[in-house]
């Protein structure tokens, strides 16, 4: 049997347009707080992922957080970017095409794009994975716990993830589960996982609002 290992599978890198932390800075965090494997989502983006990927093979899972035309999707040891607004299912076939693992970033939250028309989700349930049952950047338990109850009731594996944008945030909630290398791999390590963390301070958001305008100031100069 595998090792366990602690795994964060929500980070954003300043390949975000929300974020600033470099992907050294990711890497030497995940290394010094134990973190054994970390799952890299930019928005819309995998070029950030792939890079640190190259960094550190063992530790970096190739993702993206892909906002559909209704709600976030996340995909794990991904090969292929898919872009932002398409139609969920669209995004869902794209994700089977690479094999991916596929899971929904905090689904219930509103006040993080979470905008899904009824009975969309159900419809994506045969396809799914995982659900993100905990965010660490829900300011609302009840999202959480609507999310966990929603993956508990259609019995798919529960997510967790920090949603980190900042140093701080990284590892505020993770997975204790056997090490895996592989879509394939981590399917089969979720059914034994064991989740830890906590929600973050109103704070963090400030993070994001300065990253935003940090990112404008810079494309305006180019």
């Amino acid at each position: 049997m595998n090792k366990s290992i602690l795994a964060e599978f929500h980070c954003h890198s300043n390949y975000s347009f929300d974020s600033l932390v470099s992907l050294e800075d990711i890497i030497s965090t995940c290394r010094a707080r134990g973190i054994a494997k970390i799952a890299i989502t930019d928005h819309g983006c995998m070029e950030g992922a792939y890079k640190a990927h190259q960094m550190a093979p063992d530790l970096v899972i190739v993702s993206e957080e892909i906002q559909t035309s209704e709600g976030e999707i996340l995909g794990y040891f991904m090969t292929e970017e898919i872009p932002d607004g398409l139609e969920p299912m669209e995004v869902i076939r794209r994700l089977q095409g690479q094999g991916a693992f596929i899971s929904v970033a905090h689904p219930f939250d509103p006040w993080r794009g979470s905008h899904w028309k009824e009975g969309t989700l159900e419809e994506l349930v045969p396809y799914l994975d995982g659900v993100e049952a905990f965010n660490a950047r829900c300011f609302d338990p009840v999202f959480n716990e609507k999310a966990g109850a929603f993956a508990t009731l259609h019995q798919k594996a529960w997510m967790v993830g920090s949603d980190a944008h900042s140093v701080a945030e990284i590892g505020r909630a993770v997975l204790e589960l056997p090490d895996f290398n592989s879509a394939k791999e981590l399917r089969e390590a979720v059914k034994t996982a064991t989740f830890s963390g906590e929600l973050s301070k109103k704070a963090v958001r400030l993070n994001s609002t300065i990253a935003k305008v940090v990112h404008k100031l810079r494309k305006n100069r180019e």
